[in-house]
């Protein structure tokens, strides 16, 4: 969403499009697993989903307690959450711009198809992009792709972006996910910190699974953040 995603932009949210409440069957699970990846877009955990464990850190960038991004955050409302957290060994400015350079992300996270930006100029509040990302074939049904445009609704440099909007594919959708990232220094390197929500009747119809399908999706991305990050601070090729 997300980001997460971003969207109408994930990432937790303003989702404007009508679904169909009905339970989500296995082939509607298998498109939304692809979705995570690209909305990755959770104040809370659902207590089925232990978030991941990290170093104590210095404080986040917080509002009444909640990590946010220049006083905006996940939608708190959402059934659909989940979030995480890990230390990466490579400097901030490193970290901060692999995640910010929206464009090259599929240099270094296979399940992102193309990216495009629909403004110029930097990464900024309003900046929107949309990106696709690959639902494989079921048996029941073709592949399929999915579309996500995506609002940045805050950033700030080396410090957090927040971004949110639908995901869109044949035979499903996420009306509206809202990705937040935290980045913070810490002995030893950064801890990022990313939380997402999700919304929309659809995937409402299957929280435990929805909730599932998102927190593999944020562990994946942090992973992916984390090598390439750590790879590049220690001189090893990187894409230009």
């Amino acid at each position: 969403m997300s980001s997460n995603g971003p969207s109408n932009p994930t990432g937790q949210r303003s989702r404007t499009h009508l679904t169909h409440t009905r339970t989500i069957r296995p082939r509607t699970r298998t498109r939304i697993a692809t979705l995570t990846i690209a909305l990755a877009v959770a104040g809370v955990l659902a207590s089925n989903i232990p978030a991941a464990q990290a170093a104590a850190p210095q404080p986040r960038p917080t509002h009444g307690g909640k990590p946010q991004c220049r006083g905006e955050g996940v939608d708190t409302t959402a059934r659909i959450r989940y979030r995480s957290d890990i230390v990466i060994k490579a400097p901030l400015s490193t970290i901060f711009t692999l995640q910010t350079d929206v464009e090259r992300w599929p240099t270094w996270q296979s399940p992102v198809l193309t990216v495009k930006r629909l403004d110029p100029g930097p990464l900024r509040k309003g900046s929107r992009l949309r990106w696709t990302t690959p639902a494989p074939p079921t048996p029941t049904t073709p592949a399929t792709t999915m579309n996500i445009t995506s609002t940045v609704r805050q950033l700030q440099r080396d410090t957090c972006i927040l971004w949110s909007g639908p995901a869109i594919g044949e035979g499903v959708r996420i009306d509206q996910g809202v990705h937040l990232w935290t980045f913070t220094k810490v002995k030893g390197g950064v801890r990022v910190h990313t939380e997402e929500t999700w919304t929309g009747a659809q995937v409402e119809a299957d929280v435990p699974g929805a909730t599932k399908i998102l927190g593999e999706g944020l562990e994946a991305w942090l992973r992916a953040l984390k090598a390439t990050a750590e790879a590049r601070a220690g001189d090893q090729p990187y894409a230009p």
